[in-house]
């Protein structure tokens, strides 16, 4: 039943590629893969084709296939997800043999935590996770996080920069520490061009557990974006997974002058071509670095238990480029962020 409910490592079906378009390879590289080591990826709510979160992982999971020799298999989240069958699904996953097995999104922390001491002789992974903290002693448990603030920084100085209205916009998921993390450095951003500008902040849900409605709710995010542009916004930042999507319709909806952030992966690349317009850049969150890392660390031996962290001076985040709506700025973004590395500036992680 477990492996029913989450195994897909045989390809899609249509509909999925469709979903898929450009936002990772239209090649299934699991399928038929055979090499070592063997992969198991277990994703987050909203699964490949957000043309965020999870096709970042992804894109590192690819790479690890062409780039390592290694095979893998992916197993889906759905919205009815609690913590026991996550922990079924990263079980089933460590039964069939996969190692190292790699949870993508916070959620699955306390499953991992519990998973991976009934499983020393398999190593385990958590992106954004916090699992370390639960299973304080597990020596084949990672938890690989980011600086979501320091990249989120960035984008706000573009905001703060590129607005013309002096009113902009934050959409978050769940309204939980992680997403807080993103809100935290985009207002810290603002500020630091200009105190006196609007920021109108709405989180999609109040519940942090409650990804389906934070995550996989490109409606909701479409409506949250559209009250913004009508109130005088023009320019939202988004960190709401596939829930984003919706601000990029509200963007080409809301017409010329109205600008949309995308969060994780440049999803200026992956947006329709009436979105790109609209796309002023993303916040860069390298899942896919991590990912391949975590893999390439576990083939030679080399895995770093415990917490590792991603920040701007690794280039675990950053913005993006595409489009070349920043160009007229990035002089003063890459200030900012030099600023951050030397230590001069110090990001918020909390609102």
């Amino acid at each position: 039943m477990v492996g029913a409910l989450a195994l897909t490592g045989c390809g899609k079906t249509s509909s999925e590629k469709d979903n898929n378009a450009s936002g990772s390879s239209s090649v299934d590289v699991c399928k038929g893969s055979k090499g070592e080591p063997k992969v198991g990826v277990a994703y987050d709510v909203g699964g490949r084709g957000d043309q965020s979160f999870n096709d970042s992982a992804y894109r590192g999971l690819e790479k690890a296939v062409k780039d390592l020799g290694a095979s893998c298999i992916e197993a889906k989240a759905t919205t009815s997800d609690n913590d026991s069958i996550r922990e079924q699904r990263l079980q089933t996953l460590a039964d069939q043999g996969f190692n190292p097995v790699i949870a993508v999104g916070f959620l699955y922390s306390p499953a991992a935590a519990k998973v991976a001491k009934a499983n020393p002789n398999t190593n385990f992974a958590v992106i954004d996770g916090y699992s370390t903290t639960i299973a304080t002693d597990a020596k084949n448990l990672s938890d690989l996080v980011f600086a979501e603030n320091e990249g989120s920084y960035l984008v706000g100085v573009a905001a703060a920069l590129t607005s013309k209205s002096k009113h902009v916009g934050f959409i978050g998921g769940t309204h939980g520490d992680l997403i807080k993390k993103f809100e935290a450095g985009y207002v810290a951003g603002v500020k630091s061009i200009d105190p006196k500008i609007k920021i109108d902040i709405q989180y999609l849900t109040e519940d942090p557990s409650d990804a389906a409605t934070g995550f996989e709710n490109p409606a909701g995010g479409k409506q949250a974006a559209t009250a913004m542009y009508q109130g005088g916004a023009d320019v939202v930042y988004h960190a709401a997974g596939k829930s984003g999507l919706g601000l990029f319709e509200a963007a080409v909806a809301a017409g010329e002058g109205k600008w949309a952030i995308g969060v994780d992966s440049d999803q200026y690349l992956t947006a329709a071509k009436d979105q790109q317009p609209h796309i002023l850049t993303s916040m860069l969150k390298r899942i896919d670095t991590a990912v391949f890392e975590f893999v390439t660390a576990f083939k030679e031996g080399k895995v770093q238990s415990g917490f590792v962290n991603y920040d701007l001076k690794v280039d675990g985040v950053g913005y993006s480029t595409s489009g070349g709506f920043v160009d007229p700025i990035k002089a003063q973004i890459d200030a900012a962020a030099d600023k951050i590395k030397s230590g001069e500036v110090k990001v918020p992680e909390k609102p």
